[in-house]
């Protein structure tokens, strides 16, 4: 199993902070804490909580980041991520879980979280502040756009393409060469077997548009 971005985080990384501190948040503290990262705090505007997993909860207010730690923008909606990335001036990191698998041949953008089980082969390309979530397959060659959320238990067949922004959801398989557009939305168990344009909205075996999003991104 090769782990070299972990092995890069050690070398440039004392602490994390972590901004969002809902369940997302909480799936990434934990990655961390069994990576053997020490996590300083989580920032977030409305928590639920004071602590988690004995790790403080403070407010954009209370806060003030060591510029030793690096960031990790821990909310699960895209819109909201971009948003953060652009506002934020900060050193991003990457949270990668250590029963994931990932190739020394494949590229993680900064901010990136990669989840328990996944598996990244040769030459995939993943963007910035993308998520991989819990078991999801990226094949060769694949390349997954900046903020997009791959969903638990995806399959990504080789030299896919998932555009910016776009969530593919729970238990989804995409068949090779598949190319998906910008901030697309793919309903959970889709069976994608065709191209899917810019915003779309796809559901179903196989996989047809059923509307479009909004172009607000």
């Amino acid at each position: 199993m090769l782990q070299m971005q972990p092995q890069l985080n050690r070398l440039m990384v004392t602490k994390f902070t972590l901004f969002g501190a809902s369940g997302h948040g909480k799936v990434i503290l934990d990655i961390l804490q069994t990576a053997g990262f020490e996590v300083s705090a989580l920032i977030d505007d409305n928590p639920k909580q004071a602590e988690l997993f004995d790790v403080p909860i403070l407010n954009s207010s209370q806060s003030v980041l060591n510029p030793t730690d690096a960031v990790i923008i821990s909310i699960g909606n895209n819109k909201v991520r971009k948003r953060l990335a652009t506002e934020l001036p900060v050193h991003f990191g990457k949270a990668i879980h250590p029963s994931a698998i990932i190739s020394k041949q494949a590229f993680l953008g900064e901010g990136t979280v990669v989840m328990a089980g996944v598996l990244v082969n040769p030459s995939a390309q993943i963007g910035r502040h993308c998520i991989l979530n819990t078991g999801a397959i990226i094949e060769h060659d694949c390349q997954i756009g900046d903020f997009a959320h791959v969903s638990p238990g995806v399959s990504l067949a080789g030299n896919v393409i998932v555009g910016e922004g776009t969530h593919v959801g729970i238990g989804t398989s995409v068949i090779q060469g598949i190319k998906i557009g910008k901030w697309a939305t793919i309903g959970a168990g889709t069976v994608v077997i065709h191209d899917v344009p810019d915003y779309a909205v796809v559901v179903g075996i196989p996989g047809k548009i059923i509307k479009y999003n909004q172009h607000d991104e």
